[in-house]
């Protein structure tokens, strides 16, 4: 029977919010490390994927012309509020959901890491994830070229953690945090500083 994820994913939604409690208006206004989003912009989005089923999913997609990221940008509209605090509370109501878009749980775990880092990494917030959290995020994403083309980004790199037990592939190695591993492969440049290793340049270019 598969590992149930849906406790990870209750408290790092819960983590996140008490993070975000006392943010100011400056706060929730700033770049996220998603290019077209701020810190207010990505907690739309992860509340409205906390909400999305299947059959809504892909009512969206018919309806939006098969176009993917206008799914996304209806969906930040639809929640991001008219204040960082409309957000906030607009996630709170999604803490304890089990709804998810196709696809597996273990995505919805990695989508909440990497968004979490999205939001608190541009906002100089440190937060310890589980080793579960982490390793699935890793194992998920290093599989996976859907819409993020994490797979084609680690292909004949060995990644190897250095504050958990995990290390995964095969080819010139590249070390460090695996939440800064992970930001890597999902294209995030700002996961890169924290790596080091023969691979490094080739990730690089990749990202």
């Amino acid at each position: 029977m598969p590992a149930n994820r849906w406790p990870i994913i209750h408290a790092e939604r819960r983590a996140l919010v008490a993070d975000l409690e006392p943010s100011s208006p400056q706060q929730w206004a700033t770049q996220s490390l998603c290019s077209d989003w701020s810190v207010q912009d990505v907690l739309a989005h992860m509340t409205a994927t906390a909400k999305m089923t299947p059959p809504r999913f892909f009512g969206q997609f018919i309806g939006s012309g098969f176009r993917f990221n206008t799914v996304q940008a209806k969906g930040v509209a639809a929640e991001r509020g008219g204040s960082g605090s409309d957000a906030l509370a607009r996630f709170k109501q999604e803490l304890n959901a089990t709804t998810h878009p196709p696809g597996p749980v273990d995505a919805m775990v990695g989508e909440l890491v990497v968004h979490c880092e999205d939001i608190r990494r541009p906002l100089g917030i440190r937060h310890t994830y589980s080793d579960e959290a982490l390793t699935t995020t890793a194992n998920f994403y290093r599989k996976s070229n859907l819409l993020i083309g994490a797979k084609r980004r680690a292909e004949g790199l060995t990644l190897r953690a250095t504050d958990v037990d995990w290390s995964a592939g095969t080819g010139p190695e590249i070390t460090g945090p695996l939440a800064s591993i992970i930001l890597a492969i999902t294209g995030r440049r700002a996961g890169l500083a924290d790596l080091s290793g023969d691979g490094l340049a080739t990730l690089t270019a990749r990202v």
